[in-house]
């Protein structure tokens, strides 16, 4: 039975951590490790609610044999997982994949990345977005620096006007209270209307102002938020009967996959997954301490940038780009008009278009990524279209034709296109939808889990790292139960039966799982 394989498993792992977090003294605390276990096996069973866990510690046998009888309330168990297993429930993931490892289920020589969008648990109709912030708070300075310099104007003894190119354009909430504070000393006794002028400065705009600066510290380098939960960004959702796109606050999960097991994951805030790879190869190569041979990713991954990068760590990408299946089409191959397809003199640096005139290099430019990665692109343009008999084929344009190429990255995708159509990239591409893309519909169609149930971006990343957990203890227990199983003899003479009598030694071997599988060991509670 899965409950078995999460004790077991649990009995196993390193948690000294943990017990070092209890200080001691007051009442007796339930042990983590069968807490723990209880965790991991209600997420195991799609019971996320700590009320519903509570309930079953008390009704169901299963709950009731993995916590050897304890029945700790709603509120130790939300508290555990809340404010102690956050922040070491990385480790304890990583752990159960080295588990995986030697076990033979995985290897972590290959990642077959992906990403979902999960609804986050807050209010879809209070949001904030940049544009609006930031053009009501340029409203909000020029109303400000217009009054000040009424303000001034009146102070001065001449009457003289300010000029309007010396005030600041842009003021934040500090000048402005320096400013104000130094206006409260020139004027001992204001008039009534610069009286009021002051008091709206003070009482209306002030606030206004340090509300919108609050606001774009909080977007960072995202485009909007949720007020309910400022971890959330808006992102496009396919969810309604007719799958149309909604927006709604919600965050980013990137998992990596091998033989369908969950290996890693990260959570983001962006809703693009080109900008998602970096930082979660670094967070697999920290929890592991090794990087992958080889990475599998769809088209949403394939940038310049993450191709540079790839190949600077030394992995074999099978990365696919935009428009990767529609250039293998004969429309595309034979189109005569795209740029791909016009012929380029790499030695004198001009393309030829499909009349034959050639197309000079005009100058260069940068394209900056939302991560600050530069690209260089060159651009080449004809000298004369006005009278050429294909120009409504080749250009819409009113003067000459113009394009852009980005060189650098027609080389890095040479690159990826050798490799995805060699016979390993056949491999990995036919493998790739039914690895990870299974995983995601297994844990939002059949799993339920479509929404998180807790907001902040650790207490999201927690709830989905316990989710993983259970996803592979799942399928840990789907694969031992097969290997349990009798095999009639059109069986016995695969190669893979012997493997399987060993994982199943291994796991039930008394070494490497101290307590025995069938004991009904009794849990003490540790003095606290």
């Amino acid at each position: 039975h899965p409950v078995r394989l999460v004790d077991s498993v649990v009995n196993s792992l390193d948690i000294s951590d943990i017990t070092k977090l209890y200080r001691g003294g007051g009442c007796s605390a339930y042990h983590p490790r069968m807490l723990i276990k209880v965790l991991f096996y209600g997420y195991l069973s799609n019971v996320y609610s700590c009320r519903k866990i509570e309930k079953a510690l008390t009704e169901n046998i299963h709950f009731m044999y993995i916590s050897g009888n304890s029945t700790p309330g709603f509120r130790t168990i939300n508290e555990f997982r809340g404010k102690i297993l956050k922040d070491k429930i990385k480790d304890l993931f990583a752990e159960v994949v080295k588990m995986l490892v030697e076990l033979g289920y995985v290897s972590l020589d290959v990642q077959y990345i992906d990403g979902t969008k999960i609804e986050a648990k807050s209010n879809k109709y209070t949001f904030v977005w940049r544009g609006s912030v930031e053009k009501y708070k340029e409203k909000l300075e020029t109303k400000i620096n217009t009054i000040l310099s009424d303000i001034e104007n009146s102070i001065q003894s001449d009457n003289q006007e300010l000029n309007k190119e010396e005030l600041p354009k842009k003021i934040n909430s500090e000048e402005l209270k320096e400013k104000l504070s130094e206006l409260n000393k020139k004027l001992k006794e204001p008039t009534k209307k610069l009286e009021k002028e002051l008091q709206k400065l003070q009482n209306e705009h002030l606030p206004k102002l340090e509300k919108y600066e609050k606001d774009l510290e909080i977007l960072g380098g995202r485009n909007s938020y949720s007020k309910t939960d400022p971890d959330a960004t808006f992102m496009r959702m396919k969810e309604d009967h007719m799958m149309n796109g909604q927006l709604k606050p919600a965050y980013n999960p990137q998992i990596s996959t091998e033989n369908q097991f969950i290996t890693h994951i990260s959570i983001h805030q962006k809703p693009n997954d080109t900008t998602t790879l970096e930082s979660h190869l670094d967070g697999f190569e920290k929890a592991y301490q090794k990087q992958s041979k080889e990475v599998v990713a769809d088209a949403g991954y394939g940038s310049e940038e993450n191709y540079e990068m790839l190949e600077n760590k030394e992995i074999t990408a099978y990365v696919k780009y935009n428009y990767f299946h529609k250039e293998q089409k004969r429309k595309t191959k034979n189109d005569p008009f795209l740029v791909q397809n016009l012929f380029y003199n790499k030695e004198q640096d001009f393309f030829i278009c499909p009349m034959g005139q050639r197309m000079e290099n005009v100058g260069s430019g940068k394209r900056t990524s939302s991560n600050g990665y530069e690209s260089q692109v060159s651009y080449y343009q004809a000298k004369r279209c006005e009278s050429c008999p294909l120009r409504g084929m080749c250009h819409q344009s009113k003067g000459n034709r113009r394009i852009e190429v980005n060189h650098r990255l027609n080389e890095l995708k040479q690159k990826a296109r050798t490799l995805l159509t060699s016979e390993e990239g056949l491999k990995h591409r036919s493998k790739r939808p039914i690895e990870v893309e299974a995983v995601f519909g297994q844990l939002k169609n059949n799993n339920k889990f479509n929404r998180f149930t807790m907001r902040g971006l650790e207490k999201v990343e927690l709830e989905f790292l316990l989710m993983a957990l259970g996803h592979n203890f799942r399928k840990m227990s789907k694969k031992l139960t097969n290997c349990s199983n009798p095999v009639d003899k059109t069986q016995k003479s695969n190669p893979n039966n012997n493997r399987n009598a060993q994982i199943n030694s291994f796991l039930y071997n008394e070494n490497y799982f101290p307590l025995n599988l069938n004991s009904n060991y009794n849990l003490s509670k540790i003095a606290a």
